[in-house]
């Protein structure tokens, strides 16, 4: 069983990563959908760091930002309160054209995954909304909108730059986001092999409806599936997405194919130094449905417990490993 802690402000000294990688932990991600790979220097420096002090070889995987819908950036935190109009697009909030075009009245918009929505009342240049479920937006965080399909390159012009910096910054695999057809996994592999990175592993997250569907249809092009629950739960809503889990474990037992599976594994711990009962559950259910690999995101990147959230998550897989001999 693989595991993964994300980087971020809670986790990304090199003391705190070589405790981690002591604890067993596989590696860590680092979420490039917010910065750059550059930006990150000093956390890949870190991790590069505690490789040495560990003597262990972790791995450093980049989540690219790749064909994802997110905010524009924000100069400070914005508070949305239920009931409340606000813009999205010029004069508001800032969202990309394509985005805004694919908005219609009366569709609900779901922000950072989930957490915050939107009903779209008018459309224009801008979009007038109400706020259905408030909460505080950060820059870049994701966008949804149920049921709506657009289709972006599979690398963004900020992607390709990250790739040219990953080999001398120690990064041993790519996590691609919204997976949807198989040409779009070709295309990252064809950018790694011209920049000599064949080598990396290729994560294919799974994030919506279509990629879902598509799954058998393109899953051998990659090295492992990542079942991604957060723009996934909020593209097919919270009650679909159990089933969706369990089909697509399902699939890659059938395929020989290994799998990922991430988002609020351990939510709790963010705030909490132990989990639920509801989330050891969760965990080891995942393992027991034959996921070769779990990652935490928030409960490390941010959390205010990261060193106990990967202990919890490492003590979940083995106890469900063992009751599995």
């Amino acid at each position: 069983m693989k595991t993964y802690a994300t980087l971020g402000p809670a986790c990304c000294r090199a003391e705190l990563l070589t405790d981690l990688l002591g604890l067993g932990l596989t590696g860590f991600r680092l979420n490039l959908s917010h910065t750059t790979l550059a930006a990150c220097r000093p956390w890949t420096d870190a991790v590069q760091a505690a490789r040495q002090a560990s003597g262990r070889p972790a791995e450093l995987m980049v989540d690219m930002r790749g064909p994802e819908l997110r905010m524009g950036p924000l100069s400070r935190p914005v508070t949305l309160t239920a009931g409340e109009r606000v813009t999205l697009g010029p004069g508001g909030l800032p969202v990309e054209p394509d985005i805004l075009a694919a908005i219609r009245p009366g569709r609900e918009i779901l922000l950072d995954d989930g957490l915050m929505a939107l009903r779209a009342e008018s459309c224009g240049e801008a979009v007038s909304c109400t706020v259905t479920r408030g909460g505080v937006l950060e820059s870049r965080k994701s966008i949804t909108l149920p049921g709506v399909e657009l289709l972006r390159p599979a690398l963004t012009a900020q992607d390709l730059l990250d790739l040219d910096a990953a080999a001398g910054q120690g990064v041993t695999a790519v996590m691609q986001p919204f997976v949807r057809r198989r040409r779009e996994l070709e295309e990252v592999r064809e950018a790694l092999h011209a920049r000599g990175l064949d080598r990396l592993t290729l994560f294919a997250k799974v994030e919506d409806r279509l990629g879902w569907e598509a799954l058998p249809r393109w899953m051998d092009a990659c090295d492992v599936v990542t079942v991604a629950r957060g723009d996934l739960g909020s593209n097919l809503g919270l009650l679909r997405l159990p089933g969706a889990q369990k089909d697509m474990a399902a699939r890659c037992r059938r395929a020989g194919k290994p799998f990922l599976v991430v988002t609020q594994l351990l939510h709790t711990m963010t705030e909490h130094s132990a989990p639920t009962r509801a989330e050891v559950l969760d965990v080891y259910n995942a393992v027991l449905d034959g996921a070769s690999a779990l990652m935490l995101t928030g409960e490390t990147a941010r959390g205010r417990y990261p060193l106990e959230a990967v202990r919890w998550l490492l003590d979940i897989a083995h106890q469900a490993e063992e009751d599995q001999k």
